[in-house]
């Protein structure tokens, strides 16, 4: 039973009539139709939003940003009034031009203030906005930028060309000064030929005495610098001004002098070369024979500078009888401001031994050679046999503080070599307790005053020292 009821349904449709199956296929067909279309244009969909992801997230990324600049613009901001002082700067304030920013690292605050207050308002005369209320958009300070730039750069014209103008009326061009000197003759020297020339004003036999001391003045300012006084040696200009030594003269001996003393002064390559060419022996001869004074003065002045920092020389020096030159100086009649002279040479010479033996011995930087030298200049034993230490003490008497002064330090370096002298001198006792009781009351008026480490009291213990030194 059950068979037939299948049978009968399966072959139901084949027992169908045709003009029931006309309307069935054609709703079938569009069915079909309806979903071709569906997926074709889901497909294409897909297609397109895999091959063009670029222009798509333009598209997106430039609608997001006119919409943040249209918010931007819309956007009032706050006005910052920079002073003098540091303020702390808020977001989203607006920052002038010619305002200074920082970054407070203590707050971790940004900061402002003004940085050229005056440059700025004048750049602005004229310039400025007129804004009613105290805010303003971003629109208004880049409208307000463009103009002040657009001042600016018309302002600067205008400076440099009221610059230039006045550097016009002030100066004239160089070619104009070339065609001047050239009519006049004029003639620009280098240092080395302006000494050539004076060297051969001084040497000329037709110049008369006044041209020649003029000629070494005007050397004597150029060889103050060590290269001028170098190159002094390299056209012979320096053994021309020695041979002046030799001049008859007195006041070409004094100004020949007074140019070796500033050429030799902490210039090693000259000091040599003037040992080398009898500088030594010819300010000895002048010094141990009658001279003025004023003379003798510059004639000191070179020796000095030949001798100091230059242990050779110092050497040759007391080889030559120096010191018995010098001795016969300081005894002369009139002669109180050379013996100061003298005194502060002797001390300078010993203190610099001493010094120089002591920093070879501490920092070993001294070159042996020229330590040698040093431990060669016996100055110490040939003051004492030359009857330095009875000179030095009776210039203690000197009425001048200064001289004093300069006195009691060379006592002080001679005291090792010199204690049994100045013990059997009565004179030097009496003067040192007569210095003592004078240095006391000054020292006592400096302390009123209100001076701890006064003059007076600084020569006070110089005295006490020694007193207590020749017990």
């Amino acid at each position: 039973m059950q068979e037939m009821s299948d049978m009968s349904l399966t072959m139901a449709p084949q027992s169908l009539p045709s003009s029931r199956m006309a309307p069935l296929g054609m709703l079938l067909g569009l069915l079909m139709a309806a979903c071709f279309t569906f997926c074709l244009s889901h497909q294409n969909l897909k297609e397109f939003a895999l091959t063009n992801p670029e222009k798509s997230s333009t598209k997106e990324t430039e609608r997001k940003e006119t919409k943040a600049e249209e918010e931007l613009d819309a956007e009032v901001l706050e006005v910052f009034h920079p002073t003098h002082e540091w303020q702390a700067l808020q977001p989203g304030q607006a920052v002038p031009a010619g305002s200074h920013v920082r970054l407070n690292l203590q707050t971790g605050e940004r900061e402002a203030k003004l940085q050229y207050e005056d440059k700025f308002r004048n750049n602005l005369k004229g310039k400025r906005l007129d804004i009613n209320t105290n805010t303003y958009t971003s629109q208004d300070l880049k409208s307000a930028l463009a103009k002040f730039k657009e001042g600016a750069e018309m302002e600067s014209s205008k400076e440099d060309k009221a610059r230039q103008a006045e550097v016009k009326r002030l100066f004239r061009p160089i070619e104009e000064l070339k065609k001047d000197f050239d009519e006049l003759n004029v003639v620009i020297e280098t240092d080395m030929q302006i000494m050539v020339r004076l060297i051969n004003k001084f040497n000329s036999s037709s110049s008369s005495l006044e041209e020649k001391i003029a000629a070494l003045f005007d050397l004597e300012y150029y060889v103050h610098q060590m290269d001028n006084a170098q190159d002094l040696l390299s056209f012979g200009g320096l053994q021309v001004v020695i041979n002046g030594l030799n001049s008859t003269e007195p006041l070409v001996k004094e100004y020949a002098a007074f140019v070796l003393g500033a050429a030799f002064s902490s210039n090693p390559k000259v000091q040599v070369e003037a040992i080398e060419g009898g500088a030594l022996q010819k300010l000895l001869v002048i010094l141990a024979t009658e001279q003025p004074l004023t003379a003798k003065k510059k004639v000191l002045f070179a020796l000095c500078s030949l001798l100091r920092h230059f242990p050779y020389a110092q050497r040759q020096f007391l080889k030559l009888g120096g010191l018995q030159v010098l001795r016969t100086l300081v005894q002369e009649k009139g002669t109180e401001v050379l013996a100061v002279r003298v005194v502060t040479l002797l001390y300078d010479l010993v203190t610099e031994k001493m010094f120089a033996e002591e920093e070879a011995e501490l920092t070993q930087e001294m070159s042996p050679e020229k330590l040698q030298q040093y431990r060669q200049v016996h100055l110490l034993p040939g003051l004492w046999e030359q009857g330095w230490c009875e000179i030095t003490a009776h210039l203690l008497a000197l009425p001048e503080h200064d001289a004093r002064e300069k006195v009691l330090q060379t006592l002080g370096v001679l005291l090792t070599t010199c204690r049994d002298r100045y013990r059997q001198d009565p004179q030097l006792g009496r003067t040192l307790a007569s210095l003592q009781a004078e240095y006391q009351v000054l020292a006592s008026l400096e302390l009123q005053d209100g001076e701890d480490e006064g003059y007076f009291q600084e020569l006070l213990g110089s005295v006490n020292s020694l007193l207590k030194e020749l017990r």
